[in-house]
């Protein structure tokens, strides 16, 4: 996990800059995510790149429509099916079930010749390599990086910020976030964890509060910081950790201090982080949200084996996750 957490900032350098062909927004009037786990985060943190820059809708759809029931009308749609090994039933039926529906599928997936990708009308490809942790870190990157390479294409005047911000990743290799001690020990003390953001940052919220169950087993939750003010702030009345994890656009900056400081009125402890913290700026919202999962995965590896777990292998988990 750790060496694959250090290739992230070259696999997302590679992932957003690579050529995209085969598919255009003609006659597309929706766009469907289709994936698990830390794809789906990923997929969350795409959407809001893509909404923003293109005037479509994005949303997730449950694989189960297609595995489980008989799917739905696609007609008109892409469906965008993220997944790093390409290799779960669902998702594999889910691409084929959308294609028969009428939608136009585009793939990111990091293994070759998978059988999602011989499902989908166009593959991108996030070529990071081997990932052998049970724990995705850097194909969680690259597939944001991929989704970026395809709305690079889509539009064309966003494809020189997503150049841009591969740049300033890229640069990020070796870097630590400032308060990775302090943050370390905040979560070695923590009990329950709320992980907080905004637009792009709420997909990476989900992502780190998944991998802090799976990896270190500390109960996390993600939630949007438009949201947690709302019934789950009365959960600060308890012992809680609080992360927040703010992109740094403007638009998402009232509502992170609003929730920044409730959670600070009823005692809770409370880290923002920021990518300009670790010298990165200039980034589009999705990179900022790669970057700091980049930033914030150390902190739960060694949460991890400060609380005796095996981060690369979770007792209860496996790399290939076979639902229906």
């Amino acid at each position: 996990m750790a060496d694959e957490i250090a290739e992230a900032p070259a696999v997302f350098a590679r992932a957003a800059t690579q050529p995209v062909t085969g598919i255009t927004l003609e006659g597309i009037r929706a766009i469907y995510t289709i994936a698990r786990g830390s794809s789906d985060a990923a997929a969350n943190i795409l959407s809001y790149e893509v909404m923003r820059e293109t005037g479509l809708p994005m949303t997730s759809l449950p694989p189960s429509v297609f595995s489980v029931g008989k799917g739905v009308a696609m007609a008109g749609a892409l469906a965008l099916v993220i997944s790093q090994s390409g290799a779960s039933d669902d998702l594999v039926r889910s691409a084929k079930g959308a294609r028969e529906k009428g939608a136009r599928v585009a793939a990111i997936v990091n293994a070759a010749g998978s059988k999602v990708q011989a499902e989908a009308d166009m593959t991108l490809p996030i070529g990071a390599g081997p990932e052998l942790a049970v724990p995705a870190t850097k194909t969680v990157i690259g597939s944001i990086a991929a989704g970026m390479a395809l709305l690079s294409h889509l539009v064309p005047a966003y494809a020189p910020r997503a150049a841009a911000s591969a740049a300033v990743v890229a640069a990020l290799a070796g870097r630590d976030h400032p308060q990775t001690r302090a943050l370390v020990a905040a979560l070695l003390r923590a009990s329950h964890v709320y992980v907080i953001g905004r637009d792009t940052g709420y997909g990476a919220a989900q992502e780190l509060a998944l991998k802090l169950k799976e990896t270190c087993a500390l109960h996390a939750e993600a939630y949007s910081s438009s949201e947690v003010l709302h019934g789950p702030l009365q959960l600060a009345t308890n012992p809680l950790l609080v992360l927040i994890l703010d992109t740094e656009s403007p638009e998402v900056q009232d509502s992170l201090n609003t929730a920044e400081a409730r959670f600070r009125a009823v005692g809770a402890p409370v880290f923002r982080l920021r990518p300009s913290e670790a010298g990165a700026t200039g980034l589009t919202p999705a990179a900022a949200a790669a970057a700091l999962l980049y930033l914030a995965y150390p902190l739960v590896l060694a949460t991890a084996r400060a609380l005796g777990h095996d981060p690369d292998r979770p007792e209860t988990l496996s790399k290939v996750t076979q639902t229906t």
